[in-house]
């Protein structure tokens, strides 16, 4: 059973973008031609995620998105965000973030409802999206043309640290008295 516990270690972590316990199941019947249940593989993570927990390890186990994938400790978040800060080529422009969070919020939304929402051309914005992963296409609109529709993609909620849509904020957690305009009513 060590053997098929450091097998699921080495596929979590050689997976880019996590690994769900299907796709888990699957490669280890590939790979060693063993069948395991669901049950077993989320009983060896869980005994993975333990193992992971212990404060000597720079890693954790976690789950977004149904996917598992091994993440850097909170604690350690200062020194990888100074990495980060070397790749600033990669910054996404005021456009593309107005643009991402008009499809996060409005998901599945097409590039014509963005732009009505928007006032201008969003084919660019789209298109940058779409190369950094943080959106993906997710179908056709039943409309005429059969447009295409837009969502966010696991990369997004990773990145954002967030688990479902749901888990964004909402503009009511967003605005305060101080941002309104004009007198606060009595």
């Amino acid at each position: 059973m060590k053997d098929i516990l450091l097998n699921i270690e080495a596929i979590i972590f050689a997976s880019e973008e996590g690994i769900t316990v299907n796709d888990l199941k699957q490669v280890l019947k590939d790979a060693l031609a063993i069948e395991i249940n669901k049950q077993e593989v989320l009983e060896l993570l869980k005994k993975i995620a333990e193992k992971y927990d212990d404060e000597n390890q720079i890693f954790s186990l976690e789950v977004f998105h149904n996917q598992y994938q091994f993440l850097t400790k909170a604690k350690y978040h200062e020194a990888v965000n100074q990495l980060q800060a070397h790749k600033d080529k990669k910054k996404l422009s005021q456009a593309a973030l107005e643009t991402l969070s008009i499809i996060a919020y409005r998901q599945p939304i097409t590039k014509l409802e963005v732009e009505q929402i928007r006032g201008v051309n969003c084919d660019y914005s789209i298109q940058r999206l779409l190369e950094k992963n943080l959106i993906e296409i997710v179908g056709k609109a039943e409309t005429i043309g059969k447009p295409l529709l837009y969502a966010t993609s696991g990369q997004f909620m990773q990145h954002f640290g967030v688990k479902t849509v749901k888990d964004l904020p909402q503009l009511k957690d967003i605005i305060t008295a101080d941002n309104s305009i004009g007198e606060v009513a009595k």
